[in-house]
C-alpha cells in the first residue's frame, strides 16, 4: 500500500514547482526576456525546487546529492521524452486535440515520475 502522506507531500511539492516555473517565467518576461528564454528560466528554477523538495520533504533521503542529482535530472528528461512521445502519437499521429492529449501525458508523468523517484532516485 502506498505511503499516503508522501503522496500528499509528493502533490504539494509538484504544485509548488508548478508554481515557481510559473512565477519565475512571469518574472522573466516582466525583465523582458523572449516566452522561451523566460519559460526555460522557470523551468529550469522549477527543477531545482521539486529536487530539494523530494529529496528533503517527500521522500526525506539521506542518499548523497552525487548519487540523487544525477538520477533526478535522468528521471526528468525521461518525462520529458514521456511528454513529447505521448504528444507526438497523440496529436500528430492520432490528430487528437492538444487538451487531451497533454492531459493524458500530465496524468502519467507524475505517476512514472513518482515510481522513479521514489524506487531509484531517492533510495
Amino acid at each position: 500500500m502506498p505511503n499516503v502522506d508522501r503522496l500528499l507531500r509528493y502533490g504539494v511539492s509538484g504544485g509548488l514547482s508548478a508554481l515557481t516555473h510559473f512565477t519565475v517565467g512571469l518574472a522573466g518576461i516582466g525583465l523582458g526576456l523572449p516566452p522561451v528564454s523566460a519559460s526555460t528560466a522557470g523551468f529550469a528554477a522549477s527543477v531545482a525546487v521539486s529536487y530539494l523538495l523530494q529529496r528533503t520533504w517527500v521522500f526525506r533521503s539521506g542518499t548523497a546529492h552525487t548519487s540523487t542529482a544525477p538520477r533526478f535530472l535522468a528521471v526528468t528528461a525521461a518525462a520529458l521524452a514521456l511528454n513529447t512521445t505521448v504528444l507526438w502519437i497523440g496529436a500528430e499521429l492520432l490528430g487528437a486535440p492538444y487538451p487531451t492529449t497533454q492531459a493524458v501525458a500530465l496524468v502519467l508523468i507524475p505517476v512514472v515520475n513518482y515510481l522513479l523517484n521514489s524506487r531509484w532516485t531517492f533510495t
